[in-house]
Order: structure tokens, then C-alpha cells, then sequence
């Protein structure tokens, strides 16, 4: 699909019925949905001109997918008859309904979605932003990083491996672990695991927060022998010396890690306009943007919502969030374009595809109570399975282009 018009010359005058603040999935899915429902004038800010689909980065750092397979250009996935403005969103003003963007410009909405996604904050812990890419440090949360880390996992023979996980929300907070099982079923594999240490660094008092899929992840860590650092979070690096040092929240207490491999992921947050701007929830300390979190309606701004990495809901921040938000997101904004109060309701479903070796994978899906939500209930979901793992890498990708982005799933 095309956008129409161009992004150079889409005209910021005049008063726009929706705009659409964000270019990635949960932005595009709401204005696919918004289009098929024959709302007109909608008008979506993205500065970028690559769209990536991101569950794949893990199965690329693991050395399982090509980086190539995971972008295309963002004009072919804007929906139809949506303007795109290729600018930043700078500023929000809810009370004149105002989007201060870069170059200068404005434009003023009746309706506003805000989907611009997550910040990494790799400045948030000492040293890491000038670790990463370099001294054997990498990240799959980055794309120009996430080919790098399977280079480091396929060359290492011997030596101490940390993987960790930040202490703020996250993007896929299943991630962070993921990788690791993947490079230690690949150095088992390769008869090297006995000869690697591998240390998996967690702020939680679990692997994972709903606990029957937990008790199985910690099987698995034992199966490699990984040393589970729980409750505990990497608070500096230093690069040209090969160590992290790692604070234990329970009792205060730090220790200094060398490491020839590590996968840092960065603290997150909202981006830095949205923290300081009025939409962010002030229960937030990352600045997320506030929402009722069955309507995803802002409580205090009726005509905003949100959806998606930026929405401050206790619910994981992954793609199949996206996929229940956007329709919930969509239907809400037609009841009240139509003068009816908002009808469509989200229950907290997530989706978290923990991958526990190279063809193997547990699917996590479960609500706002922890509740497990299982989309194919006659499998066990506690049981890890290479038929799940085959449709992360292979079923998903295509449901993703061709069903969520079109509004069609």
C-alpha cells in the first residue's frame, strides 16, 4: 500500500480529524482499522522511513533469521488515503489539541492517538552507551546491534557470558532471557557449554511474573547451567575492561563481573517529549502515557488515546498487545466520533513467545490477573514445543505484514 500523499509535500494546515502520533505497529494498525471503517483525513506522524518488524531481532541474534527479513521501507506499509508527515513529534498541547512537531511546524487535531513507542535509555547505566557495539558487549534491542550478537555467541569456545534484564518496563521483557537459552543450546550443541559460564541477570523474584511458566523457565535455566542472578540489575560497565558490576536490590550489596560475552538490554522509558509533556501518567516514574486500561482512553484528555510500548498499562509491552489494543483503540474512537460512549474493552492480553533452545519455544499468553489465555487450548502451553517455535519464525512474520498492519487481524 501506498501513502498518499508523499511525505514531502503532506500539508500541516488546517485542523486534522485523527492524527496518529507513531509509525509502528500500533500506530499502523489503528489507522489501517480507522480507513477499513471509512474514517477520512487521518493523519500520521513517523519520522522514520523503515518499518522493522521486532520479535524477529532475538531469532537474528541467535544467528536464526536474516536482519533483512525484518524492514521494509514504511511507505509500504501506510495504509491507503492515510496522510504521512515525515516529522518528529516534539510537543502536545490537549488543551488547544496542538502537535508541535519538528522544523517548526504544528498541526491541531479533534482526535489523537498516541503510539510513538519506547525509549531506550542506553545513557542509564554507566558506561553501557559507549560499551555497546564494541569490548564484546551487544544488544538485540537495536538492529545495528543484533547481527553482532550472534557473531560473538558462534565465535566463543570458553570464558563468562552475562545476559541482562533492566529493572524499568520493557519491550518483549521475555527477551532479555531468550537470547541466552538460544546461545546456550548453541554452545551445547557445539560440545562448548561445560567450558562457559553463563550468568542471566534479573531484577525480579522470578524468571517470569505468572509462576506455572516461571517454574518451567527455571528447568530450562538449570538444563544449561545458568547461574540466576534474581532481584539483581547491571548498574555500570566498563568497556576497555571487560566487567559489569552488578547490584543486588535485596540486600544493597554490588559485584564486579568480567565478562567475554555480554547482551545488555538498556533501561526504557517513554520518549523524553512525553515524560515532560501532559499526557504522561504521574504514577509513571518512566512517563508513560496515562489510560484507563480497559478503554485505553487518557482520563483526563476524552479525545486522546493510546496504545501500544507508550501506554502505562500492567501488562507486558509486546506485539500481540498491540494486536487486542488496536481494534479496542479503533472501535473506541468510532463510539465517540458517532456521540457513543466507548463500548470496546481490553482485558490485558499479552503474548510473550519464550524461545528455550534453537527449535524450541513456550507461548505465554496470558491477562491483566495472570491468567493463562492460551489461543490454541487443546496444547499445553507449559510444554515447550518446536511446532511453536516454527510458528514465531515462520507463521507470525506474514500474519504480521499481511493481517495486523492491514487491520485485517
Amino acid at each position: 500500500m501506498a501513502a498518499t500523499p508523499s511525505p514531502s509535500d503532506a500539508p500541516l494546515s488546517g485542523r486534522h480529524r485523527v492524527a496518529v502520533v507513531g509509525g509502528g505497529s500500533a500506530g499502523i494498525s489503528v489507522a489501517a482499522r480507522l480507513r477499513r471503517a471509512g474514517v477520512t483525513d487521518i493523519t500520521l506522524i513517523e519520522p522514520s522511513d523503515t518499518h522493522w518488524y521486532q520479535p524477529l531481532w532475538t531469532l537474528v541474534g541467535g544467528g536464526q533469521a536474516p536482519l533483512r527479513s525484518t524492514r521494509r521501507p514504511e511507505g509500504s506499509v501506510i495504509p491507503d488515503g492515510v496522510r504521512w508527515i515525515r516529522r518528529r513529534a516534539l510537543a502536545v498541547d490537549p488543551e488547544t489539541r496542538t502537535l508541535t512537531l519538528s522544523g517548526g511546524a504544528e498541526l491541531t487535531y479533534e482526535y489523537l492517538v498516541m503510539a510513538p513507542g519506547i525509549q531506550l535509555d542506553w545513557g542509564g547505566v554507566p558506561g553501557l552507551a559507549e560499551a555497546v557495539g564494541h569490548d564484546r558487549v551487544s544488544s538485540n534491542y537495536a538492529p545495528e546491534y543484533a547481527p553482532r550478537t550472534w557473531e560473538l555467541i558462534k565465535d566463543m569456545r570458553s570464558g563468562t557470558a552475562v545476559f541482562t534484564h533492566p529493572a524499568t518496563p520493557l519491550k518483549c521483557g521475555g527477551a532479555p532471557q531468550k537470547i541466552a537459552y538460544l546461545a546456550a543450546d548453541h554452545w551445547r550443541r557445539r560440545k562448548v557449554l561445560d567450558d562457559i559460564r553463563i550468568i542471566l541477570v534479573i531484577p525480579d523474584p522470578a524468571l517470569f511474573k505468572v509462576p506455572a511458566w516461571s517454574q518451567v523457565l527455571e528447568k530450562v535455566a538449570e538444563r544449561y547451567g545458568i547461574e540466576v542472578r534474581l532481584r539483581c540489575e547491571m548498574t555500570a560497565v566498563d568497556g576497555a575492561a571487560r566487567e559489569l558490576t552488578v547490584t543486588d536490590h535485596a540486600d544493597g550489596t554490588k559485584e564486579t563481573i568480567g565478562y567475554d560475552l555480554l547482551h545488555a538490554v538498556p533501561p526504557q522509558s517513554a520518549p523524553d517529549w512525553i515524560k515532560a509533556g501532559p499526557l504522561a501518567d504521574p504514577a509513571s516514574p518512566q512517563g508513560f502515557v496515562a489510560a484507563d486500561r480497559h478503554t485505553l482512553r487518557h482520563p483526563s484528555h476524552a479525545e486522546v488515546f493510546t496504545l501500544g510500548d507508550v501506554a502505562n498499562l500492567p501488562t507486558s509491552k509486546t506485539g500481540a498487545a498491540v494486536r487486542k489494543q488496536a481494534p479496542v483503540v479503533a472501535g473506541n474512537l468510532l463510539d465517540i466520533m458517532n456521540g457513543r460512549t466507548p463500548s470496546h474493552r481490553y482485558d490485558g492480553y499479552t503474548s510473550c513467545p519464550l524461545v528455550t533452545a534453537r527449535d524450541r519455544m513456550l507461548l505465554a499468553e496470558f491477562d491483566y490477573d495472570l491468567n493463562p489465555t492460551p489461543t490454541f487450548p487443546l496444547l499445553d502451553p507449559f510444554k515447550e514445543r518446536r511446532t511453536m517455535w516454527a510458528f514465531k519464525r515462520y507463521g507470525l512474520p506474514p500474519i504480521y505484514w499481511h493481517g495486523m498492519l492491514t487491520g485485517r487481524l
